[in-house]
């Protein structure tokens, strides 16, 4: 079986929230690709959201997640791409319903909106709660 492969970005606002992301994702077994930035040095997100979201809809990533400082400009920029359907989540409950509901596949975190501990949380919960289909599939496919 081929390990879950998952994108991360995150512009200088985001870099020390990715880095309890990306051990975690380790931990669990995910292949992490790491688009930067790679410190706090400021950068512009829109840079490494296009390059999360290229990976996805290439292909070269199953999933991605994005981190700025607020999550808002990441989530922003990311679902300008046809095909992605980015959330902004702060609450488990929203990582699960936006899998269940939405079938997103990049989740937009807040570094300085949120902690480690919740972030895991949110992450844990996106990667473990399926899309559920049915009666959602309607909405997913109403701008297409």
């Amino acid at each position: 079986m081929q390990r879950l492969r998952v994108c991360i970005g995150n512009d200088h606002g985001g870099f020390l929230l990715k880095q309890g992301v990306s051990a975690y994702l380790d931990e669990r077994g995910v292949d992490v690709i790491d688009v930067g930035s790679h410190s706090t040095e400021i950068v512009r997100y829109p840079h490494y959201a296009a390059q999360v979201c290229r990976a996805v809809l290439q292909g070269d990533a199953d999933r991605g997640i994005l981190i700025c400082s607020t999550g808002i400009g990441m989530s922003i920029v990311a679902n300008k791409f046809k095909g992605i359907r980015a959330a902004l989540c702060y609450s488990t409950y929203q990582g699960q319903m936006t899998a269940a509901h939405n079938d997103s596949n990049v989740l937009c975190l807040g570094g300085r909106c949120i902690g480690d501990f919740e972030a895991i949380d949110v992450v844990r919960a996106w990667l473990d709660t399926n899309y559920e289909g049915g009666r959602h599939d309607i909405s997913l496919g109403i701008l297409e």
